[in-house]
């Protein structure tokens, strides 16, 4: 079993905060065996740690976490940003054009961009997998819902930390029961559902400090785009 990050985001998300080394050896001190970082809408930062991964240890997985029109969807093993404004059902297409598959992360948390609200369950139950534990949480609701979801409907299940600082890389882990340690042996693992999903939830205070950085660079973006 390979243990898996899928969900984190590097500096070049507008709520990150860390360069793609960091997050790389992050994931090799706590003993991660695959990585991917999943940007808001960006791939270019995702790419480059793939490229990098094998010198930490690690097996990297292109992706990005994709706006869709009805919320977020994690694209992994893509090698071309998927853009953003696309229905439900048009993203999962681009994403599996590119040969990659498509992750619903958090998807009844409505306040997180979560698709549930704005889809169909049929629509829903089309994903290749749920992230059925987001270490991000406040309740564990929303998780829990997720998966009576997938469970509901036979879906794979993930987890992901959506980690926005380095020192929260692995706090959701995927055990993947892998063919090869590849890419494609990750992901053919996550489509079958052989995986496992272990977690553990975010501390209020990191919470907080990713929250807090999200609204600084958003601030700074926004001051940029009227004086730049």
């Amino acid at each position: 079993m390979l243990s898996v990050e899928l969900h984190c985001h590097s500096e070049l998300s507008f709520d990150g905060r860390d360069p793609v080394d960091l997050l790389l050896a992050q994931a090799e001190a706590v003993g991660l065996d695959a990585l991917a970082i999943t940007d808001h809408d960006e791939i270019d930062a995702s790419l480059a740690a793939a490229d990098r991964a094998a010198d930490y240890g690690l097996i990297g997985i292109p992706g990005s976490e994709v706006t869709s029109a009805a919320g977020h969807v994690l694209a992994l093993g893509i090698s071309e940003r998927v853009p953003a404004g696309l229905s439900f059902g048009e993203t999962l297409a681009a994403i599996r054009d590119q040969g990659g598959i498509a992750v619903v992360p958090h998807p009844f948390q409505r306040s997180r961009s979560g698709v549930a609200p704005h889809i169909t369950r049929a629509e829903l139950a089309t994903a290749d997998a749920i992230e059925i534990y987001n270490s991000r949480l406040l309740t564990g609701r929303s998780n829990r819902h997720a998966e009576r979801f997938a469970r509901a409907n036979d879906l794979p299940m993930t987890a992901g930390s959506d980690a926005h600082i380095a020192e929260m890389v692995g706090q959701a882990v995927t055990k993947v029961d892998a063919a090869e340690r590849t890419v494609s042996g990750v992901l053919d693992g996550v489509t079958a559902g052989r995986t496992e999903v272990i977690g553990k939830r975010t501390p209020w205070r990191i919470s907080l400090r990713q929250a807090s950085g999200g609204v600084k660079r958003r601030i700074r973006s926004r001051v940029t785009g009227l004086f730049g």
